[in-house]
């Protein structure tokens, strides 16, 4: 097994779990993207962050790409003595917009690409089974990896998904606040068990989501309804939940983006958003190609990179 010497860059779009009833299945690729670059070098771990999370993520081998990547590298049977990265990060930190999970994809297909015959001995659902064990549940990484919509589960062999398309009228849009969220504190929130009609309810709506994204989004109110997760952690985000309610009170299809405290309004071509004080609106599109992946590119020219195919269930 030989290590590549150039270096190898890779693009992860933001993702936007949930999407309502889809409590850890369903998910989208956001049009808003991180860069890293990776090379192996002959001793240490240095990491560069520029844009989100600088001067607050670690410059060396605790940083979650690097983490996501030695675990490849264990997988293959290759550690190299050093790598030296940067992160030109876009993607919010900590907002339920898929920031870890980007990171986690990043070093897992980066890994990979740096060992010449990596994409021979990890196929893709090695990535997304790894991808998945280190996040803890497929549902961010899997449209990280695939991009349009995905459906993921869990089987005895690990994680596995489904890619879909969105319909052409499906348009997101990501209400960013100023304030944080932790995945960790979201999940404390919720109960060990729900009343039976409201997991009848969750399983229509995700099935009725699945059909109103794909093919005809005049469904989308309806099917984004929840009553699984979003009621039990609005306590700990009154104002996401308030905007949540706001927004469908208007008729639009809004949810909480993963565990927040972001909120992830599904919506057609037309509508444009309202300003809101203490939120940013971030525009977007789905992105159908999720992980790009490129050796010896120039900085910042990957949307001409060829993509590597990743992650299929």
């Amino acid at each position: 097994m030989a290590l590549l010497s150039t270096p190898v860059t890779v693009r992860v779009p933001a993702t936007s779990a949930n999407l309502g009833p889809g409590f850890d299945a369903l998910g989208l690729a956001l049009s808003l993207h991180d860069e890293v670059e990776a090379r192996v070098t002959g001793h240490g771990v240095t990491v560069e962050v520029i844009g989100e999370g600088a001067g607050e993520l670690p410059g060396d081998e605790t940083h979650l790409v690097v983490r996501a990547m030695r675990r490849v590298f264990d997988e293959l049977g290759e550690r190299p003595a050093g790598l030296a990265l940067r992160c030109n990060n876009r993607i919010p930190q900590a907002r339920g917009m898929g920031s870890s999970s980007a990171a986690i994809v990043a070093g897992v297909v980066l890994a990979r690409a740096l060992v010449s015959d990596g994409a021979e001995r990890l196929d893709e659902q090695g990535l997304l089974r790894i991808a998945a064990e280190l996040e803890g549940h497929p549902d961010n990484v899997a449209p990280c990896l695939l991009g349009g919509v995905t459906i993921a589960w869990t089987e005895d062999a690990g994680a596995a998904a489904v890619r879909v398309d969105p319909a052409a009228p499906v348009r997101p849009f990501v209400f960013v606040p100023e304030s944080r969220g932790l995945t960790e504190v979201a999940r404390a929130a919720l109960p060990a068990t729900v009343p039976h009609a409201d997991a009848a309810l969750n399983a229509g709506r995700a099935a009725l989501l699945v059909h109103a994204i794909t093919v005809d989004p005049s469904h989308l109110f309806a099917a984004t309804e929840d009553r699984l997760h979003q009621g039990y952690r609005a306590p700990s985000m009154p104002g996401s939940a308030d905007l949540v309610a706001s927004l469908r009170a208007e008729g639009v299809a809004a949810v909480i983006s993963g565990a927040g405290p972001s909120v992830l309004a599904l919506t057609g071509d037309n509508w444009t958003p309202s300003a809101v004080p203490g939120w940013r609106v971030l525009p977007l599109d789905v992105d159908l190609v999720g992980a790009l992946v490129g050796v010896d590119l120039v900085w910042g020219t990957l949307e001409h990179a060829d993509r590597d195919p990743v992650a299929a269930g």
